[in-house]
């Protein structure tokens, strides 16, 4: 029997980790997990309030999802994406429909969220045939060459110089504002002032697409105030640019609808996903392609492709991950928890805690901002803090830990983004764990 210390010293011998200096982390060994939970090789559980990395929607080991992957590993394990795929074709049918028929046709695949972003980009520059690409400085469209010159946030310094047809700007944060808004009208107002007058002085003729993520994740869970997509829109179908919604975190359920786009009286012209697509249980990401678009490759070829595109072992959890969310009532679940559950305790947080400034989301999809002082609004750790500065944020996370929880937390932000499968109980639960980390820490 394997224990925490045997696989962390695999792991540390041979692993090369992702954002991390290598001699630094720490990483836990998992044996295995259930619905909202997980265990290390110890017997230690955790609430998984991260849902991995907002991705495991279904959550740990849903029964339907893995006899999926084994019926489809029984029928035909892999095929080149040049052939016609049933598994393939059927996913991609459910997805379009879930977007609008009306307005979408097909789907491209890819192997995730980056490449989505990529083969998106791609399209729009081809079809508009200009090639600057907008994008938030609140933001994080993935780690490929065009994707982390999108991002916005300081993962984004070190992979520098990068596309040079990229234009950040701000887009709005009621609670901060960087247009010294003093109600959502007035943020909405003003965030798209800002827009138009960059798109003026960029040139609006050299402009190929606008991407933003329908509900920032990582870098805030900031949700768009009344009228901003809509607004943004509207510019987009004035200049002639397309409108490209990242969709890879917040999509397939997350803020309660299956896109979060849903929530707004919007359409985008390409959607990208990934992640709780299919729980990630097998990499699968894509993009959602609307008629015009798809047309502009009727007879011309589309210069791009992957080898595992439209993976049979990922698109078979993928069309039962859609069956689940219709007879499970997921939707409906996600609503509710974030009614009578989610609302409720984080407005009761804020009222009860001096270092909760901030509470906001949609869906199970929620963030908790923390301050040094509800007054000034001066983040209790600095934008980019330093290890030594963010010596707050990591108690919290460790306190979290000690009781049983795995937080989310990005700066100064704690985020609360379970499996969308979790129950009442063990949601309030996990919450129950944050005000008493809270509480001990601060």
């Amino acid at each position: 029997m394997s224990s925490n210390a045997d696989v962390k010293k695999l792991d540390r011998s041979y692993v090369f980790h992702s954002w991390s200096a290598q001699d630094l982390i720490d990483p836990l060994p998992v044996h295995s997990g259930e619905g909202s939970y997980f265990w290390d090789f110890e017997g230690n559980r955790y609430l998984d309030f991260s849902s991995q990395l907002v991705n495991l929607n279904l959550g740990h080991q849903h029964p339907r999802l893995i006899n999926a992957i084994k019926q489809q590993a029984d029928t035909l394990c892999t095929l080149a994406p040049s052939f016609a795929d049933k598994t393939r074709s059927e996913l991609a049918e459910r997805i379009v429909n879930a977007a609008g028929s009306d307005t979408f046709s097909s789907v491209f695949f890819t192997n995730g969220g980056a490449e989505a972003v990529e083969n998106a980009v791609r399209m729009a520059r081809l079809h508009t045939n200009r090639r600057k690409v907008m994008a938030m400085y609140r933001s994080y469209h993935g780690a490929t060459s065009t994707a982390i010159s999108l991002t916005g946030d300081p993962r984004r310094w070190a992979n520098e110089p990068g596309d040079s047809s990229v234009v950040h700007f701000f887009g709005p944060y009621p609670y901060r504002s960087p247009f010294y808004s003093s109600s959502d009208e007035e943020e909405t107002t003003r965030a798209l002032e800002h827009l138009n007058h960059q798109i003026q002085v960029e040139g609006p003729n050299t402009i190929a697409a606008i991407i933003i993520e329908s509900v920032v994740g990582t870098n805030g869970i900031l949700v768009p105030p009344p009228g901003y997509l809509e607004g943004v829109r509207k510019i987009c179908d004035t200049y002639g640019i397309l409108y490209i919604a990242d969709e890879v975190m917040a999509g397939f359920g997350r803020t309660g609808t299956i896109f979060a786009f849903q929530n707004f009286n919007v359409t985008p012209d390409l959607i990208t996903f990934a992640k709780g697509v299919n729980s990630g249980y097998i990499p699968l990401g894509g993009v959602v392609i609307s008629k015009p678009v798809r047309d502009t490759f009727s007879t011309r070829s589309f210069p791009g492709g992957l080898t595992y595109s439209g993976h049979p072992l990922a698109c078979a959890p993928g069309v039962e991950t859609f069956k689940i969310f219709e007879e499970e009532k997921i939707l409906e679940h996600v609503q509710q928890l974030a009614r009578e559950v989610v609302a409720p305790r984080l407005e009761q947080l804020k009222n009860t805690h001096d270092c909760v400034g901030d509470v906001r989301g949609l869906g199970l999809f929620w963030a908790i901002e923390l301050v040094k002082d509800k007054n000034t609004r001066e983040p209790l750790v600095p934008f980019n803090p330093t290890p030594e500065e963010n010596a707050p944020m990591n108690a919290l996370v460790a306190e979290c830990k000690k009781r049983g929880l795995w937080p989310l937390t990005h700066f100064n932000r704690m985020h609360v983004a379970p499996p969308l499968t979790i129950s009442a109980d063990e949601l309030n639960a996990g919450l129950d764990i944050i005000d008493q980390a809270l509480s001990s820490v601060f």
